[in-house]
């Protein structure tokens, strides 16, 4: 009765993100009881191996006892303070602190955000604000990569290159610019590496020198591209991207929402690749999901031109839970616990499940399988020679995440039938056999469908 309650209520009254609405409704809501460790059970019973950490975000796994007790403790000794007025708390102060120590290079300023989308709408403020005060205001114009996540804020949706955060919202603004993805699997200079930066670098140049090197403000781009299916570049992609940006004065902008705190192995993505870019975003691994945080790491040029132009005058940036010291205590915990274990347990369990999903290869409807540490992808085809996606009548999104779902397992199902893994740092050798096991199992389903059946025959 509870559970039907539940879902007639979820059904009137609450708004889903990036969902049907009208689809939600007839579906329904699933309600998640209960979690630990890297499982999760729903108000039914059933328990299930979280392939996605919830929404890439619970990289310390669920139920970590020592991260309630520092959120607990916080709350009781001081559950709010501002950082307005020169006000401020220990434990935001010390996360900070530890963070910039972490950083490379000279990303020594951090300013703490609600989460990753206003993360990057404050990096839009910042380097406006730089621009002003370098005086060189022309310099407005932003790039991203195609195929980029960078948030669902109305900013931010704009620098994002995925074609629903775009419909119906009047989105990219004319000041927001895109170029092609390295996207290897489907890149249309092949497969080879090298051809592939190369052909990265000659676009980013391109799209330079048509805006005018003059009028480029930034460059944005995840070190992998999440949302746009697990995209992983060649070794050396990021550095030259860098590259061209540091040759044509482009602040350099590595969103590391999904990336940062152990999801590729270390605790941030660009450092293997030896980048230091001008600003890094992060968030979701920031506090493993358990309480909204997200930051912004800005070089020691930008954070000093802004000071200085700005003199005695305030910086009008602000948001009322910035260096929230419950999410800071929680950030702090985090921390500790990825640098006492889990960071090299994750790197365990990523070589582990990227052996595994390799394994698949052989399945008639696996085309390509890629990923770094903790966060991979499988690509599936019904034509392995010609790359064929899955027909539009598969509906890989909804019924292999409901196939998923039931046989034990969660994972992302993106429309385009490319499986999305992200699972906690915590994993166990038994939880990540249990991800490839009912993932082979999903797959076999799948096969069967008759609408897959006719394409492969087709």
């Amino acid at each position: 009765m509870l559970s039907n309650s539940l879902i007639e209520l979820d059904r009137a009254h609450l708004i889903h993100p990036v969902a049907s609405y009208r689809g939600h409704e007839k579906a329904g809501v699933r309600v998640i009881k209960s979690a630990r460790g890297a499982r999760v059970t729903d108000a039914s019973g059933h328990t299930l191996l979280d392939g996605f950490a919830g929404l890439w975000c619970v990289n310390a796994g669920y139920g970590q006892d020592s991260i309630v007790e520092a959120a607990t403790k916080q709350l009781r000794e001081l559950p709010y303070a501002t950082g307005y007025f020169g006000l401020g708390s220990e434990p935001a102060i010390r996360l900070a602190a530890e963070l910039a120590d972490r950083a490379p290079g000279d990303l020594n300023h951090v300013y703490f955000t609600l989460g990753g989308s206003d993360a990057v709408d404050s990096t839009v403020r910042f380097i406006r604000y730089y621009y002003h005060a370098k005086g060189t205001p022309q310099k407005d114009q932003f790039i991203s990569v195609e195929q980029g996540y960078h948030g669902s804020s109305t900013v931010g949706s704009g620098l994002t290159a995925l074609p629903a955060f775009h419909a119906g919202f009047g989105v990219p603004f004319d000041w927001q610019h895109k170029i092609p993805s390295h996207y290897a699997y489907r890149n249309p200079v092949g497969t080879d590496p090298q051809a592939i930066i190369d052909a990265s670098v000659a676009a980013l140049r391109s799209k330079i020198d048509e805006l005018g090197a003059d009028r480029v403000a930034a460059f944005y781009v995840e070190p992998i591209q999440g949302s746009g299916g697990v995209l992983v570049p060649p070794t050396g992609w990021l550095k030259a991207m860098h590259a061209v940006c540091q040759e044509n004065d482009v602040l350099f902008i590595a969103d590391e929402v999904i990336t940062g705190f152990g999801r590729t192995g270390p605790l941030f993505a660009c450092s293997e690749d030896d980048v230091v870019p001008d600003f890094i975003t992060t968030a979701k691994g920031l506090t493993s999901g358990y309480v909204p945080m997200g930051a912004v790491f800005m070089s020691d040029k930008v954070y000093d031109t802004i000071a200085d132009g700005a003199g005695s005058a305030a910086v009008g940036h602000g948001y009322t839970y910035s260096a929230h010291p419950v999410s800071a205590a929680v950030g702090l915990e985090c921390l500790r616990l990825y640098e006492n274990g889990l960071l090299e347990n994750g790197v365990k369990a990523g070589k582990r499940l990227m052996a595994g999903l390799e394994s698949l290869k052989d399945h008639p409807l696996v085309g390509d399988v890629r990923g770094r540490g903790m966060l991979a992808a499988v690509e599936m085809v019904v034509d392995k020679e010609k790359k064929t996606p899955l027909p539009a009548a598969a509906d890989p999104a909804r019924r292999v995440f409901d196939r998923a779902w039931e046989n034990g397992l969660v994972i992302r199902a993106f429309g385009n039938g490319v499986l999305g893994y992200a699972p906690p740092l915590c994993c166990t050798d038994d939880d990540i056999d249990g991800i490839i096991e009912r993932t082979r199992k999903t797959l076999d389903q799948t096969l069967e469908d008759k609408d897959v059946r006719d394409a492969l025959k087709g």
